[in-house]
C-alpha cells in the first residue's frame, strides 16, 4: 500500500470545542473527522456488491482524498485529466476511471497513455469515434454507454446534459463490440437521491437497452446519487440501496457481471464540519465570514431544500467554550463579500441571543463545500484540522 504525497501535518483536537477552545479561529475552519471517513466507507465496501469509486468531484482536497484513501476506497471516478493526476500523484496504484461522457480533445489519448485509463464514457457517435481514435488500442478498453433515466426520488436530476434513449444506446453498444471494446452500460439517478427503487428502475432499463442491442454486457455501473444525511431530507437507511441494487441485478442475464458505482457525498458528507464566526448581528440578520461564494454554495441550488445541521458555541469571560442556550429563531445569514447575492436561500433556525463572536458549526458539510468554493472578494476558507484521538 502505497503513502500519500505528505501536504503537512494538520493539527488534531479530541473534539470540535477543544478546538475552538484552542484556535478560537477568526477565519472559517474545515474540521476532518477520520472515525465518520471510515464507517462511510465500510458500509460501501462491505454492503455494496462491486467496487465504490470515490467521485473526486465532490471534494477534492488533498486531505479529504487521504481521508477517503485511509478508509480502504482504492477506485476513483475522475472527470478531467488534472483530477487523475491528483490521485495518481497520491496514490500511484490507485484506479482511476474516466466517467465524464464529453471529453477535451486529447485527454481520452493522455489518460490512456500515460496514466493507463481504460474505463471511459459516451453517449453519443462523435465521442466514441474520438475515444477510439485517440486510444488506438479499442480492446484494451472498457467502454460504458450511458443512458439517460427519468426523473423521480432525486433532489437533483442528471439526465438532461448527459444520457442517450435506449435505442441509441444500443446501437452505440454495437459499435462499442464491433470495435472490439468490451460494451458496457452506465446511468445516474440523479443527485441526493431518496428512493431505492429508483436504482432498480435504472437497471431495468440497462438490462432492456442490452437485449435490444443483442450483446452480452461486460460490466455495469450504477452511477451516483446515493444521499447525505441533510437536515430535511428523509434519507433510508443505506443497506436498502443496496438491499434493492442486489434484488435488481439478479434480473440480469448475467448476475454476476462487474458492478460499480460512484458514490460522492455518501463517502465523505459526514467527514467534515465547519466551524464559522459571527461577525456581526443586526436584528434577525446574521453576517458570518463564509458564505455562497465559499462553501455554501450547494445551498443555492434550484430545488434543493435540505440544510446542513448546526449548532453554536459562546466564549464566556474566562474564555471557556460553551454550548449556547436558548429557544431558537429564524436568522436571515449573509455571507462575509460585498455581493447582495451572498446570503443563505433560507433563514436557519438559531439560539434567539446569538451574537457577534459566537461560533457556528455546520455538519456533514464534506459534499461540494470546498469543491466549489471560490477566492471572490478575497475570502478563501482553506483551514483545517483532525477532530478526533
Amino acid at each position: 500500500m502505497n503513502a500519500p504525497v505528505q501536504i503537512g501535518a494538520l493539527p488534531r483536537f479530541g473534539t470540535v470545542e477543544k478546538a475552538l477552545a484552542t484556535l478560537k479561529p477568526g477565519e472559517p475552519l474545515y474540521c476532518i473527522f477520520p472515525e465518520k471517513f471510515g464507517a462511510a466507507a465500510k458500509r460501501f465496501l462491505d454492503g455494496f456488491p462491486g467496487d465504490a469509486l470515490y467521485a473526486v468531484k465532490a471534494n477534492p482536497a488533498p486531505h479529504v482524498l487521504d481521508q477517503v484513501w485511509a478508509a480502504g476506497i482504492r477506485h476513483f471516478d475522475t472527470a478531467s485529466v488534472p483530477e487523475i493526476e491528483m490521485v495518481k500523484s497520491r496514490f500511484p496504484d490507485a484506479h482511476c476511471h474516466f466517467m465524464n461522457p464529453v471529453r477535451a480533445n486529447g485527454t481520452a489519448k493522455k489518460a490512456f497513455e500515460q496514466y493507463g485509463v481504460t474505463d471511459y464514457v459516451v453517449d453519443c457517435d462523435f465521442e466514441l469515434d474520438k475515444l477510439i481514435a485517440e486510444t488506438r488500442n479499442a480492446k484494451k478498453l472498457r467502454i460504458f454507454v450511458r443512458i439517460a433515466t427519468p426523473l423521480g426520488g432525486a433532489v437533483l436530476e442528471l439526465s438532461s446534459k448527459f444520457g442517450t434513449t435506449q435505442p441509441d444506446a444500443a446501437r452505440l453498444l454495437q459499435r462499442v463490440k464491433d470495435a472490439g471494446a468490451q460494451p458496457a452500460i452506465c446511468f445516474h439517478v440523479g443527485s441526493q437521491c431518496l428512493s431505492p427503487f429508483s436504482y432498480a428502475q435504472a437497471i431495468e432499463m440497462a438490462r432492456r437497452t442490452a437485449q435490444m442491442a443483442g450483446v452480452e454486457l461486460q460490466a455495469l455501473d450504477i452511477g451516483g446519487g446515493f444521499p447525505g444525511p441533510y437536515m430535511g431530507d428523509d434519507v433510508p437507511p443505506y443497506h436498502w440501496y443496496f438491499d434493492t441494487i442486489k434484488e435488481a441485478l439478479e434480473t440480469l442475464p448475467d448476475p454476476k457481471i462487474p458492478v460499480i458505482c460512484e458514490p460522492g457525498r455518501a463517502l465523505i458528507a459526514e467527514g467534515m464540519s465547519l466551524i464559522t464566526q459571527v461577525i456581526l448581528r443586526k436584528g434577525d440578520r446574521l453576517y458570518i465570514n463564509d458564505g455562497t461564494y465559499g462553501s455554501f454554495d450547494e445551498l443555492t441550488l434550484p430545488g434543493w431544500s435540505a440544510d446542513y445541521p448546526t449548532r453554536v458555541y459562546t466564549l464566556d469571560g474566562k474564555g471557556r467554550v460553551l454550548p449556547l442556550p436558548g429557544a431558537a429563531i429564524p436568522f436571515r445569514v449573509y455571507g462575509p463579500t460585498c455581493d447582495t447575492l451572498d446570503v443563505l436561500p433560507r433563514p436557519i433556525m438559531l439560539p434567539a441571543n446569538i451574537a457577534a463572536n459566537d461560533f457556528i458549526v455546520f455538519d456533514n458539510i464534506g459534499a461540494y463545500s470546498v469543491a466549489v468554493r471560490t477566492t471572490f472578494n478575497g475570502f478563501f476558507p482553506d483551514n483545517w484540522a483532525i477532530i478526533g484521538n
